[in-house]
């Protein structure tokens, strides 16, 4: 592990002044297969030992945290949906930024002409087109609640993300540029995984997220860390005091963060947390 980034750690926020730490969920906070080790959940606890606050943000469904909401004991604003909503640990609904329909109809056009298929999430519900189509029986086991199958696009009132899902990881880059360049600066689009790119209103994204828990908690931003690996975690990054890369992050995303960690298959996330945060040797 090692400084990268565009902060040094001269200039990177001093571990007395951290008082809230925000981590991304999949590829940083759990591995691969979706395991939260014991030693992550050690290092949530000396956190909170510390008086530094912990929470998370994902592009999952709120409900579809609980399996690491429960274990860490989280008592803070979650953000699901990159953002898009915010709720409280027993899914309380604080608030919520959804597309327009217009919006909605023109993101799930763009994402079948590049031939990758799209899910809504509508409100609590997610909706698939087919039950068997690519990562959904996946998802289904991450997020642990099943989908609604329909038809997409008959229910676009109170749509809070709409997901592009496809193997062929070249086209995924592509969408994800093709995406931002089409809607400009009226929603946001990113890759949230290699196989996945998000779209959700313009607000609602890890940076957003950042700035309202500031609003919320009263926390300036730049006493706050943050963890991930993706390219949509590069907005929080940006936002926050301190930040930490996992270790299989791209050399793009690696180089947005003030310091890399290993991989999330090697502890990334409690390697990071106690060597920047709580300043172990």
């Amino acid at each position: 592990m090692q400084p990268v980034g565009t902060q040094t750690a001269a200039t990177a926020t001093p571990a007395e002044k951290i008082r809230l730490v925000l981590a991304d969920v999949d590829g940083t906070l759990v591995t691969k297969d979706k395991i939260l080790t014991p030693r992550a959940i050690r290092a949530v606890e000396r956190l909170r030992e510390r008086g530094i606050l912990f929470t998370i943000t994902s592009g999952r469904p709120p409900k579809g945290m609980k399996m690491v909401i429960d274990p860490l004991k989280i008592d803070q604003p979650i953000a699901g949906f990159n953002g898009g909503m915010m709720v409280r640990p027993d899914f309380s609904v604080i608030e919520a930024r959804t597309l327009t329909a217009d919006t909605a109809r023109k993101v799930i056009g763009i994402i079948r002409d590049h031939k990758a298929d799209p899910w809504v999430y509508n409100g609590n519900d997610w909706i698939v087109s087919r039950i068997d189509a690519p990562h959904v029986a996946r998802e289904q086991w991450t997020v642990k609640f099943p989908p609604k199958v329909g038809v997409i696009g008959d229910e676009l009132d109170q749509v809070v993300k709409i997901t592009g899902v496809s193997d062929d990881l070249d086209l995924m880059k592509r969408l994800e540029h093709d995406l931002q360049q089409a809607l400009g600066d009226t929603a946001s689009a990113a890759l949230s995984q290699p196989y996945y790119v998000d779209v959700t209103n313009r607000d609602a994204n890890k940076g957003g997220v950042v700035m309202t828990l500031e609003r919320l908690l009263g926390i300036p931003a730049s006493q706050m860390v943050t963890l991930g690996d993706q390219p949509n975690d590069v907005l929080m990054f940006r936002k926050s005091g301190m930040s930490i890369a996992m270790g299989q992050a791209s050399p793009e995303v690696q180089k947005q963060a003030t310091y890399v960690s290993t991989s999330c298959e090697e502890e990334g996330f409690a390697n990071g947390i106690e060597k920047y945060v709580l300043g172990d040797a």
